[in-house]
């Protein structure tokens, strides 16, 4: 009996950092004001790992490292011409290993960092006003 204590207090203990480290579930709706500005939520989990669910966006380009998460499955890509048309049900994803698309309809789970502002990627050309940063997914 003390050996099965022993290895389940172990497990525990090696689990702590994981529970530590978990994110906080967010609404794409519950980051932007009607007005197009970030919600005082949004704003208060900037730099810190939430977790968004939704669903992927066709991608850009093949081989890529980041997608789009959209509120509603799309089956056609979303992508925006500058900052000011950025529709506030998407949400960019940029992870660590290149994406292995999923079909648009897989409800998915998002976790990374919260970054709020606009940014152009360098490769696409893509603009953001949102997105996560060292990001993982599952479905």
């Amino acid at each position: 009996m003390y050996r099965r204590t022993l290895l389940a207090s172990g497990i525990a203990t090696l689990a702590m950092p994981r529970l530590a480290r978990a994110a906080e579930t967010v609404k794409l709706r519950d980051l932007y004001r009607k007005d197009g500005s970030f919600t005082d939520l949004a704003l208060s989990h900037e730099g810190k790992r939430v977790t968004v669910e939704g669903f992927m966006a066709p991608p850009l380009k093949a081989n890529s490292q980041f997608f789009v998460l959209t509120k509603r499955p799309m089956a056609v890509c979303p992508f925006c011409e500058s900052e000011a048309e950025w529709p506030d049900d998407i949400l960019a994803v940029y992870t660590k290993r290149i994406v292995n698309p999923v079909y648009f309809t897989v409800d998915i789970a998002a976790t990374g960092v919260l970054e709020l502002g606009a940014m152009t990627d360098e490769e696409t050309g893509f603009v953001s006003r949102v997105r996560l940063a060292d990001a993982a997914w599952s479905a």
